[in-house]
């Protein structure tokens, strides 16, 4: 320490030394400092005030600095701005774009905007916040695309489904357009495909929808034509439907994904529209624009699905529609069958064929096959010729009921003319007789005639208008049926319209004629003139057959000669009402018979005949005589036949009359009176009422009357009993039961003629005799028995 000390004080004194040499220089640079701290005042306060100064005049470039710094800081900041909003715009771009067309219904670009969006723009501004926002909406924008376009093809199902009749009308009017065209170059080969050109148009057409139309793609539906005019082309169906709805929810659906789906519930909901359309409405029968209505939405629902087919990549199948197509046809069918029924307007019935032509010409020219629809038509033929037939029925009932059974007068050559004209008739003897005169038949025969005719034009009707086109496309079987016109076919053809007439007209006039002829004849106020005339009318119709069968023959071009060519049954259907007539002048003459009968009053107990016949029979035979003068004009033996049949059935009722129960007592007295009619009879039948008789044929209705009365009134009992049996028997025609009751009812007479009867020898034989003959009678009944 001690020499640390002594260190310190070695170096104090060196320093000491160190000082007191520099003082000089010490005192001198304090003096000098004192002088440069007087400067340094004075430079101080120069430099404040230069600072001062320096500092007030640099504010304003501070302020300027700081105003430079600022917007250096702000260029920098907005370069980034711009910088990160030229990413952004594009989305924003997009996405405004995705909303303005979304807005404007533009579904399938919006969609497609969308895809844009998500996949090219977001992911490059991803970290920012509104696009995450609108990554987020993304699934909500597809679901409102699908709905939205789902809505609108929703409209255009409805739309198609109310104006299907609209489509379909239009269809058939180009259909029938095309046939009328046809018709007309019909010896040339078509020009144009017609409705296969449009629709090779439309297949081969751009089936992506078109973006740069609003307008068309806010359309989903028809198109406006009601403003057409009637001169003006009808316009394709196609051309009245906007199926723009279809194709942008199809394109939509396959962007998304779910194009199954579209699928699915594209066509479950056309086959709920398909069975609607096929229903048909209860009243359809009624009216043919019933049937029009119905047709034309059957076929404007087949126009879109055909033109869907082929204008879609599998949204539709040739499998689904072929399955609707059958489904149509079973439905169609069985509606016409049930509707076609009910009518019975034959007019109808003709216009409902040519509609069902059209209808299946129509869809098979968009390639659908309609043979069972032409096969149809061979019922709807059955049906028009029933209806026919019920309709010529009421016309044959008003002819026949208007006629007056007269023979026509003729006055002049005009009338006579007009008639023969009317009615194929040839008479050299009443040509040469003067006017007036009269034609044999009455004026249901002319017009019968006509009628018939007419019913043989109307059932050619039905060939008419079927044209050739869809025959041959509806193939051979029905080409062979139903043509139009028959001169222009071939054999086979013009042969099954000439069957179907010739089978019509033989319905007609064996079955509707006939069955009127036979009313007329069995009608109860009917008259003997009336039948007499309906068997003339009957004759001159059937001798006119040949004249329809040449008439049929004239329109068909087949000859009667043609193998299986059919008959006409007109001379069996007049021959049959003929055969009626006549049979109903039989039981006319045996009623009018029994009437005069009725008038009987015999007095079955008279002592004496009378001086003469009966009055009732006087007037019976006069009746007779005035009825077959009527005859004369009857042809071949009716006349004859007619009285011989009224004499049979007059001695028939007389012989009842001498026989019936409530007659019990018989004297000889009314034996005698009735014998004396029964020769009034006889006389009547030996003038020979009807030419034609040979000798005493007519006398032989009364033969068992006559030998009866003469066995009786001659007593001759020994002779009948002798011979009876023998070929030559005097009294073959008398029965040995009839002479017995006969004798019975005198033997009761005889016991109760007088009370002394038994008393007188005379009565007693008598008696007697007429016991040993009945009992001999009854033993030879009972040995004809045995």
């Amino acid at each position: 320490m001690e020499k640390l000390e002594a260190r310190i004080r070695n170096h104090d004194r060196e320093i000491e030394k160190m000082c007191n040499f520099h003082y000089q220089g010490f005192v001198d640079s304090i003096t000098e400092l004192l002088k440069v701290r007087g400067e340094a005042q004075k430079l101080k306060n120069q430099v404040t005030d230069t600072n001062r100064k320096l500092q007030n005049e640099g504010k304003e470039l501070i302020i300027a600095m700081e105003e430079l710094k600022q917007c250096r800081l702000q260029q920098r900041n907005i370069s980034a701005t711009v910088d990160k909003l030229m990413l952004c715009l594009p989305v924003l771009e997009m996405y405004s774009k995705l909303r303005e067309q979304m807005k404007s219904k533009r579904h399938y670009p919006a969609l497609k905007t969308l895809e844009h969006l998500e996949h090219t723009y977001l992911p490059q501004v991803s970290h920012y916040r509104f696009c995450k926002i609108m990554v987020d909406n993304i699934p909500k924008l597809r679901e409102e695309i699908k709905e939205v376009s789902m809505s609108d093809l929703k409209d255009f199902l409805e739309s198609i489904r109310k104006h299907s009749d609209k489509i379909g009308e239009t269809a058939m009017k180009q259909a029938q357009q095309q046939r009328n065209l046809d018709n007309i170059v019909s010896q040339h080969p078509r020009i144009g495909g017609g409705k296969k050109s449009k629709k090779e148009v439309c297949a081969g057409s751009d089936l992506e929808v078109k973006n740069t139309s609003p307008m068309s793609e806010q359309d989903s539906g028809i198109l406006d034509v009601e403003d057409e005019e009637e001169d003006e082309e009808v316009p394709g169906a196609q051309d009245l439907v906007d199926f723009s709805p279809v194709h942008r929810c199809l394109h939509i659906y396959s962007v998304l994904g779910a194009r199954e789906t579209f699928e699915n519930y594209y066509r479950k909901q056309r086959r709920k529209q398909a069975r609607l359309v096929l229903q048909p409405p209860s009243n359809m029968h009624e009216t043919l624009d019933g049937y029009r209505k119905y047709f034309n939405q059957i076929v404007g629902f087949f126009v879109v699905e055909d033109h869907i087919l082929h204008t879609t990549q599998g949204l539709v199948n040739r499998a689904y529609i072929d399955e609707l197509w059958e489904l149509a046809l079973s439905k169609t069918i069985a509606a016409l069958r049930t509707h076609s029924s009910y009518c019975s307007d034959p007019n109808l019935v003709l216009d409902l064929k040519n509609l069902i032509v059209l209808f299946a010409d129509t869809l098979q020219g968009y390639g659908f096959p309609v043979n069972q629809l032409f096969d149809m038509l061979l019922e709807i033929r059955d049906q028009y010729s029933e209806t026919l037939l019920k309709k010529w029925s009421g016309v044959f009932r008003n002819i026949l009921d208007s006629d007056n059974y007269s023979p026509i007068p003729v006055a002049n050559e005009e009338i006579y003319k007009k008639i023969v004209g009317q009615f194929p008739f040839q008479d050299a003897e009443l040509e040469k007789q003067p006017f007036p005169k009269k034609f044999p038949f009455s004026e249901f025969v002319p017009k019968v005639y006509s009628q018939i005719k007419e019913f043989i034009y109307a059932c050619l009707k039905f060939s008419e208008d079927l044209h050739l086109r869809s025959q041959q496309r509806a193939g051979g079987s029905f080409l062979l049926r139903l043509l139009l016109p028959l001169q222009d076919l071939p054999s086979s053809c013009s042969t099954e319209v000439d069957d179907m007439i010739r089978k019509s007209t033989n319905l007609l006039l064996t079955r509707t004629l006939s069955n009127c002829l036979q009313t007329v004849i069995k009608r109860r106020n009917i008259g003997l003139t009336e039948l007499v005339q309906i068997i003339i009318n009957t004759t001159h119709l059937e001798k006119s057959c040949r004249f329809l069968e040449e008439f049929i023959t004239n329109i068909t071009n087949v000859l009667p000669e043609t193998v299986h060519t059919t008959k006409l049954y007109g001379t069996t259907t007049f021959k049959d009402a003929r055969h009626a007539a006549e049979e109903e002048i039989y039981t006319n003459l045996n009623q009018k018979i029994d009437q005069f009968l009725q008038l009987v009053d015999y007095d079955w107990m008279a002592a004496e005949p009378g001086s003469r016949a009966s009055d009732y029979l006087i007037d019976l035979i006069a009746f007779l005589r005035s009825t077959f003068a009527v005859f004369t004009h009857l042809p071949g033996k009716v006349a004859q036949t007619a009285c011989m049949s009224a004499c049979k059935h007059l001695s028939t009722s007389l012989m009842q009359l001498l026989l019936e129960v409530e007659v019990r007592q018989l004297t000889l007295g009314a034996l005698q009176q009735f014998n004396l009619d029964v020769e009034e009879c006889e006389q009547f039948a030996r003038s020979g009422p009807v030419p034609g008789f040979q000798g005493d044929t007519l006398q032989l209705a009364f033969i068992d009357l006559r030998q009866l009365l003469d066995l009786f009134l001659h007593w001759d009992w020994s002779t009948y009993l002798a011979d009876y049996g023998q070929p030559t028997c005097k009294y073959l025609r008398v029965n040995p039961t009839t002479a017995l009751t006969l004798l019975e009812k005198m033997k009761d007479t005889s016991r109760k003629n007088n009370v002394f009867a038994q008393f007188r020898k005379n009565e007693r034989d008598k008696q007697k005799l007429i016991d040993t003959v009945a009992k001999q009678l009854r033993s030879l009944i009972n040995s004809h028995h045995l």
